[in-house]
């Protein structure tokens, strides 16, 4: 991932050194169970670890794979020149991919806890901005058009509690990738003890793979890809809804712009929602990666290496986005600017035609059938409109609305003045907003 879009403790799980590490920490895991078995001279792993521990040259290692083509040969040639003779106890009865896929196993690990906490830090935000919202009245919106009535504090709520159902997944996702292998060429331990595996993989804080091949099954690191696809997708969410709100048109909340910040070459009134344009974008790419992830899955017999070039490109990109993104998006709700009073305004724009369910059900109560009580309210509800738009007005003036249904004799028939007036009730309307707002934040049910 370039370095504009990547956060430097994650994207360092995946650079060359720290790989190396890992591998050398591989080898000494599965040299010291084989030392416990007796099949390796005690001591061996102490005897590596004093001089290569620390001490990994990754450009000499590259070197050497210039010359070997194999990542995993170059690697051990290294240790061999670091370590001397010790080094030839290493790898005893393995395949590259014993260490391939297990250090991919750790890697994808740990990335996914650093993902996890910045999660943590999103969901915080989201739950501060939905409790200093629970009371503040805004539309909702249908299709893009004014709805019904909901409170701020839901929106974020909504969005907290998406989030965690993506971190749910995540969580399941690095159950099933924290698995490695160490079987040897086709997974049947012919020249290795399921013991030495078992323990090995033990140190590390992994499983072993129920049925391996050459390779750990891919539908595992699939999983992990899905799961930071929907994460994205969550994110982008909430980079879609700020973008919204702060088109000038509407205009109820704005991106956090910082003091010497320009938002256009050309006009400096501009004040643009890049950072949610950017998450949307990010998002698309991220995406991309399950369908990679879900390619690799079909192999050929024991195994192929059609999945490794998509692999060492997809994983650790995309675990470097999602990190990014979500701290990204962490910045974006703590520093966004709302503005209730234009939200009221906005609510009030079309003179109370939010209401016009109330009026519809209140006439159904009174015996009338539904779809004739619904003409009833539409005809007045367009009338409010056509009468707002003849005069250059957008939805209907306060009032023209509840003058008209109180003016058309079917409805006043059913409905005196108070019974109407009660059909328009803000505070009713949004009751039961508190019980929902906490169960999204953990608070109980509604």
């Amino acid at each position: 991932m370039i370095p504009r879009y990547r956060r430097q403790e994650l994207a360092a799980l995946w650079e060359d050194k720290a790989r190396f590490e890992l591998w050398l920490e591989i080898e000494l895991a599965a040299c010291r169970a084989m030392e416990r078995a007796g099949s390796v001279p005690a001591g061996t792993a102490a005897k590596v670890q004093a001089a290569a521990a620390g001490k990994l040259d990754p450009e000499r290692i590259l070197a050497i794979e210039a010359t070997t083509r194999h990542d995993v040969i170059a690697f051990l040639t290294h240790v061999e020149e670091l370590a001397g003779e010790p080094a030839r106890w290493l790898h005893l009865g393995m395949t590259s991919s014993d260490v391939l896929d297990t250090a991919l196993a750790v890697q994808t690990v740990r990335a996914l806890d650093k993902i996890a906490a910045v999660i943590g830090e999103l969901s915080a935000a989201l739950a501060v901005r939905a409790r200093e919202h629970a009371a503040t009245p805004m539309i909702g919106r249908s299709h893009g058009i004014h709805a019904e009535p909901i409170v701020a504090g839901l929106v974020f709520a909504r969005w907290h509690a998406e989030l965690g159902r993506a971190a749910a997944r995540l969580a399941r996702a690095r159950e099933t990738i924290a698995v490695g292998k160490l079987a040897g060429a086709v997974g049947v331990y012919g020249n290795l003890d399921p013991r030495i595996e078992r323990e090995a993989l033990g140190e590390l804080g992994l499983a072993a793979e129920t049925v391996a091949t050459q390779i750990v099954a891919r539908d595992r690191h699939a999983e992990v890809l899905c799961a930071l696809a929907i994460l994205g997708t969550a994110i982008e969410q909430i980079a879609l809804g700020v973008r919204h709100w702060q088109r000038t048109e509407v205009g109820e909340a704005e991106e956090g712009f910082a003091p010497g910040q320009k938002g256009s070459s050309a006009m400096p009134h501009k004040k643009n929602p890049i950072l949610s344009e950017n998450l949307c974008g990010l998002a698309r790419l991220l995406r991309s990666y399950a369908q990679a992830g879900l390619e690799d899955v079909a192999l050929w017999h024991e195994r192929d290496i059609s999945h490794s070039s998509v692999e060492r490109v997809a994983l650790p990109d995309a675990t470097i986005l999602a990190d990014f993104m979500a701290a990204r998006a962490t910045g974006l709700v703590e520093r966004l600017v709302v503005f209730p009073e234009r939200m009221r305004a906005n609510l009030e724009r079309t003179g109370g035609l939010y209401f016009s369910e109330a009026v519809l059900l209140a006439l159904v109560k009174t015996g009338l059938p539904r779809q004739q009580a619904y003409v009833m309210v539409q005809r007045a509800a367009l009338a409010a409109i056509g009468q707002a738009a003849a005069v250059g007005q957008v939805g209907a003036s306060p009032g023209r609305f509840r003058a008209l249904l109180g003016a058309d004799a079917e409805v006043a028939a059913r409905l005196d003045a108070a019974a109407l007036d009660a059909c328009f009730d803000l505070a009713h309307h949004l009751r039961h907003a508190p019980a929902i707002l906490e169960r999204a934040l953990g608070g109980g049910a509604a």
